[in-house]
């Protein structure tokens, strides 16, 4: 039997800079704490093995490098020493210094705009998320020019910031980047069109909207998948999940809702994917009810909180939509802070303390967002048992449609039926 001579693709060997400008204003973080978070952003990145970083101080930044003359030498002989062949510069890079970087050094770099961009077009699945990545990427190459743009040739993943077609450089047509960026913007009308249509029909059945949202990498997919049983792609990487992933899914008091899992936020995010991904988050927008995730582990979670809920503002959230803070990984802290997080929970309102990946607190959890949902629709539900024909189907039928019952057990000649309803679907069912 023939043997395949098929070569695996040795991984790009890349570098992470963190440069530290003094005075630079709106930080939460420590550049060291910035700089994991870079590094972790890297290693979402397909095909590329992490092998340094550093973080790099700048009294301010040159115009024409980044950095000054002392230091980009001085980085150059580390990466030369590292054989790098690609440098990730975790923070905005102008087109001029990318330039000048790359002549200086003979690496390819980029900047987090164009990391984050590449790290989405491996994740997007749905239409729209392509189409959006896409869109968003040309919009980033269109102030560059020095790329080609011939990734649209390609089949899946990446804009060939890294390799593969797009690493030549070559002249772009400006007027060729904007038809397609208009053609592309008309596919994506169609396709939120069409969306439109499916959230209209959706709204026609009584099922309130949960929606998880958190900081990246917080466990929101692994909670979804608890939840749901469903296989959403659920590891500890950066941006794991892209687009909203819907499930509808009956909460242990017969009641049935509509579960969202949403892309991670993350800090700094570059206001242009801001604006592109918007519609990726408009069940979000829509959602009844909203699960903050948060990793309390995290030793920054009170600063990626405030990263959250800046991008729910920018988004349009309004602080009156209805919201659960779930503090998440508690397995990951100590008894004695467990214990301390659960009792919190009881005392505070609105926060649930959980580990998706155990399911402690979880019954908990199902039971506030019923509280709240509660509240939020305005619909308080009673209990009632009701002894049905074995041959009104039709009836029995409607009740699970509902997702109202909670129970059933036949009895002679009957289905006995306990339910949870509220008056309007009590009123209904006395009509039929």
């Amino acid at each position: 039997m023939a043997q395949s001579h098929v070569t695996e693709r040795a991984p790009t060997r890349a570098y992470v800079i963190q440069p530290d400008i003094d005075g630079s204003a709106g930080s939460r973080r420590s550049a060291e704490d910035a700089l994991a978070e870079g590094v972790a952003l890297a290693m979402a990145l397909p095909g590329v093995e992490i092998v340094g970083s550093q973080v790099v101080r700048l009294r301010k930044p040159s115009p024409g490098y980044l950095l000054s003359s002392g230091k980009l030498e001085e980085v150059g002989e580390v990466l030369e020493q590292s054989e790098v062949e690609l440098v990730l510069i975790d923070g905005p890079v102008t087109p001029v210094q990318q330039r000048n970087l790359e002549k200086a050094w003979g690496l390819k770099i980029l900047d987090r705009t164009g990391l984050i961009l590449e790290i989405f077009a491996d994740r997007a699945r749905t239409r729209e998320g392509v189409l959006q990545v896409e869109l968003a990427a040309l919009s980033y190459q269109r102030t560059r020019l020095v790329r080609a743009w011939t990734h649209l040739e390609r089949q899946r993943g990446g804009f060939g910031f890294v390799g593969g077609p797009g690493e030549t450089q070559i002249e772009a047509d400006r007027r060729a980047i904007d038809d397609q960026m208009t053609r592309l913007r008309r596919q994506l009308e169609r396709v939120v069109k069409t969306r439109t249509l499916h959230r209209a029909a959706r709204a026609k059945v009584p099922y309130p909207i949960v929606a998880l949202v958190g900081y990246t990498n917080s466990g929101k997919s692994t909670l979804f998948n608890r939840l749901t049983g469903a296989e959403v792609l659920a590891k500890d990487m950066l941006f794991a999940t892209l687009d909203p992933t819907m499930r509808a899914i009956r909460l242990p008091s017969g009641r049935q809702i509509i579960l969202s899992d949403t892309v991670g936020f993350i800090s700094d995010l570059p206001h242009q994917l801001v604006a592109a991904f918007r519609a990726t988050l408009e069940e979000v927008l829509e959602a009844d009810l909203i699960l903050h995730i948060r990793d309390i582990s995290h030793p920054e979670t009170e600063e990626q909180a405030g990263d959250v809920a800046e991008i729910l503002e920018s988004l349009g959230i309004d602080e009156d939509v209805a919201l659960i803070e779930v503090w998440n990984k508690i397995d990951a802290l100590s008894d004695a802070t467990r214990a301390a997080l659960r009792n919190t929970d009881r005392r505070t309102e609105g926060v649930q303390a959980i580990s998706a990946l155990t399911g402690e607190g979880l019954d908990e959890l199902t039971a506030a967002i019923d509280r709240s949902l509660d509240a939020v629709l305005s619909e308080p539900r009673e209990t009632a048992e009701l002894r049905l024909d074995f041959g009104d189907g039709r009836r029995r039928a409607w009740l699970h449609e509902q997702g109202v019952v909670e129970e059933e057990r036949p009895e002679d000649d009957a289905v006995i039926v306990n339910v949870r309803w509220t008056e309007r679907q009590r009123e209904a069912f006395a009509a039929l």
